[in-house]
Protein backbone atom coordinates (compact mmCIF):
# COMPACT_ATOMS: atom_id res chain seq x y z
CA UNK A 1 0.00 0.00 0.00
CA UNK A 2 1.57 3.27 -1.36
CA UNK A 3 1.21 6.27 1.04
CA UNK A 4 -0.86 8.25 -1.35
CA UNK A 5 -3.38 5.47 -0.99
CA UNK A 6 -3.13 5.72 2.66
CA UNK A 7 -3.81 9.58 2.37
CA UNK A 8 -6.56 9.21 0.71
CA UNK A 9 -8.40 6.66 3.10
CA UNK A 10 -11.01 8.25 6.10
CA UNK A 11 -9.74 7.73 9.73
CA UNK A 12 -12.95 4.85 10.30
CA UNK A 13 -11.23 3.07 7.29
CA UNK A 14 -7.22 3.78 8.69
CA UNK A 15 -8.46 1.86 12.07
CA UNK A 16 -10.29 -0.85 10.00
CA UNK A 17 -7.00 -1.30 7.81
CA UNK A 18 -4.87 -1.56 10.74
CA UNK A 19 -7.29 -4.06 12.18
CA UNK A 20 -7.53 -6.28 9.04
CA UNK A 21 -3.38 -6.09 8.69
CA UNK A 22 -2.73 -7.37 12.15
CA UNK A 23 -5.10 -10.21 11.40
CA UNK A 24 -3.30 -10.82 8.26
CA UNK A 25 -0.15 -10.06 10.33
CA UNK A 26 -0.60 -13.33 12.80
CA UNK A 27 -2.22 -15.79 10.41
CA UNK A 28 1.29 -14.87 8.45
CA UNK A 29 3.17 -15.78 12.01
CA UNK A 30 1.50 -18.82 12.58
CA UNK A 31 1.85 -19.94 8.94
CA UNK A 32 5.25 -19.04 9.94
CA UNK A 33 5.66 -21.33 13.07
CA UNK A 34 3.88 -24.65 11.34
CA UNK A 35 6.62 -24.41 8.20
CA UNK A 36 3.24 -23.17 5.57
CA UNK A 37 4.43 -19.83 4.90
CA UNK A 38 5.08 -19.50 1.10
CA UNK A 39 5.74 -15.89 0.40
CA UNK A 40 8.20 -14.50 3.54
CA UNK A 41 8.13 -10.46 2.15
CA UNK A 42 4.55 -10.22 3.10
CA UNK A 43 5.41 -10.24 6.61
CA UNK A 44 7.82 -7.27 6.02
CA UNK A 45 5.60 -5.70 3.69
CA UNK A 46 2.59 -5.67 6.05
CA UNK A 47 4.85 -4.66 9.05
CA UNK A 48 5.89 -1.63 6.53
CA UNK A 49 2.00 -0.87 5.78
CA UNK A 50 0.88 -0.90 9.39
CA UNK A 51 3.66 1.92 10.39
CA UNK A 52 3.07 4.02 7.42
CA UNK A 53 -1.04 3.81 8.82
CA UNK A 54 0.76 4.73 12.11
CA UNK A 55 2.23 7.50 10.80
CA UNK A 56 -0.22 8.89 8.78
CA UNK A 57 -2.76 8.70 11.86
CA UNK A 58 0.03 10.99 13.85
CA UNK A 59 0.35 13.26 11.24
CA UNK A 60 -3.58 13.70 10.96
CA UNK A 61 -3.27 14.28 15.08
CA UNK A 62 -0.77 16.79 14.63
CA UNK A 63 -2.61 18.59 12.35
CA UNK A 64 -5.80 19.13 14.82
CA UNK A 65 -3.83 20.10 17.27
Amino acid sequence: MKTKEIRELSDAELVSKIADLQREKLNLKIQSRTGQLEKTARVRQIRRDIARIYTEQTARAAKVQ
